[in-house]
């Protein structure tokens, strides 16, 4: 199946090569030495780490987050909804249909706005941020101790972006669950925040964010570390020759395929936290715990495959764009981390 893959990504308009030098012009290490520059295309070069760098990370990370997240709007929306009300909504498809019934299939649409403007914003901060913090903490302990304990540098690095991502998202998220889960609050965005706010508060927007927190932070760490190792893997084991050898579209077959697997893995450890969210911002007044309570353990699970199906997608088609916005932008894509030198010297790795 990879391998079918690979050869229909031979024929994808992103298939002039890498050239070994261009790949070789990144640093070895998980971070390029400050002041190199890698040549992304031949008419222009962006300097790795510089503030157009960081900038055009940010325009990536909208795009992925916000076209993927407003695309798959009907899956949350009857996700949020198996959530928040299993009884009336007893699977899938069931609320597919139900949904479909009683507001027509402009009902499935509906929180697309929220849904856009707060993961665009989220996008920015998430991929934006973690390409700072990684080259930050990389920085900090050193290029040896950088490629050693470089799961630990995207953990971090991820885990430092969501947090400021979150607070960006909260308000719209918020808006998002309440369009979607209580009926007759609001058809739009432009009639549910202003009805939030006098209800109340400016605490109705980020009453969430610590679930919020707590079900996004732990999903980015997964996203960002699982997908970068991967890839390292997948370069190591599956694809039959080295990076700097594959076309640009082998490369991003190769980023979907990573993207994906690392999407699995977000939704089973995030979902818990997703439900009690969904179920927060429709129920007026209560905590996180009392939610949690409520649910019980079996209860945090309901939609879980729904959001296997669109959180799996979605990281997938997220790091597609990212990369693809990467390619097309002449944005440094460094490749797969080796041993420094130096390192291989102490260990008396050849």
């Amino acid at each position: 199946m990879f391998s079918a893959l690979m050869d229909a990504a031979r024929n994808s308009p992103f298939k002039a090569p890498f050239s070994r030098a261009q790949c070789e012009a990144g640093e070895k290490s998980l971070v390029p030495s400050s002041g190199r520059t890698i040549q992304a295309a031949a008419t222009k070069e962006v300097e790795f780490g510089s503030n157009e760098f960081f900038g055009l990370c940010a325009v990536g990370g909208i795009l992925s987050c916000g076209l993927t997240h407003t695309a798959v709007v009907p899956l949350d929306l009857v996700k949020c909804r198996l959530q928040v009300d299993q009884a009336k909504y007893k699977n899938l498809f069931h609320g597919f249909k139900i949904t479909v019934a009683e507001e027509g299939a402009r009902g499935l649409a509906k929180g697309w706005a929220p849904t856009f403007f707060g993961y665009s914003a989220q996008g920015a901060f998430k991929f934006g941020l973690y390409e700072v913090f990684k080259i930050q903490y990389a920085n900090m302990i050193g290029e040896e101790n950088a490629y050693l304990y470089r799961t630990w540098v995207y953990l971090g690095a991820s885990a430092s972006a969501e947090f400021f991502a979150d607070i960006a998202l909260s308000p719209l998220e918020a808006a998002k669950v309440k369009i979607q889960t209580t009926p007759g609050y609001a058809n739009n965005l432009r009639q549910a925040m202003p009805k939030m706010m006098g209800e109340e508060g400016i605490a109705a927007f980020y009453k969430g964010l610590v679930p919020l927190w707590c079900r996004q932070i732990p999903y980015t760490m997964m996203k960002f570390a699982c997908f970068e190792r991967t890839v390292e893997l997948l370069y190591k084991h599956v694809v039959p020759k080295p990076r700097s050898d594959c076309t640009k579209g082998e490369q991003l077959v190769v980023t979907f395929a990573a993207g994906y697997i690392a999407g699995v893995f977000c939704a089973v450890v995030s979902h818990p936290a997703d439900v009690v969210v969904s179920k927060l911002n429709q129920a007026k007044g209560s905590s996180a715990i009392d939610v949690a309570k409520k649910l019980g353990f079996m209860g945090m699970w309901n939609g879980l495959t729904p959001r296997i199906i669109m959180i799996g997608t979605l990281t997938a088609l997220q790091w597609f764009i990212y990369d693809g916005v990467k390619v097309a932008m002449n944005i440094p894509r460094p490749p797969p981390p080796e041993m420094p030198e130096s390192l291989k010297k102490k260990l008396g790795v050849e």
